[in-house]
């Protein structure tokens, strides 16, 4: 497996959407933890698929909420999942 290492600026800069990238950019340290979310989910799918999208994404913060029982884990993936989801346009 391919381990993908992205500092915090280079993943807001992979991110496809511009106004979620700015959100956990001015969000500074109250969005620590879902921005180390965002990172792992991003790492991941480029390691992966090697292409980042909202889809997957948002694919990858459900399956996380479905395969743990942590609540406080839970909360941080829902969150998450939120900023992503309000941050992203509808496909036409």
């Amino acid at each position: 497996m391919t381990q993908i290492t992205l500092h915090k600026s280079e993943i807001y800069a992979t991110l496809p959407n511009t106004a979620l990238t700015a959100y956990f950019r001015n969000a500074g340290d109250m969005l620590a933890d879902e921005a180390v979310l965002l990172g792992a989910v991003i790492r991941s799918i480029l390691a992966t698929d090697g292409h980042l999208t909202n889809k997957a994404i948002i694919q990858r913060l459900i399956e996380a909420i479905e395969s743990t029982d942590d609540v406080v884990t839970i909360d941080i993936v829902r969150k998450t999942l939120e900023i992503v989801v309000d941050h992203t346009t509808d496909d036409i």
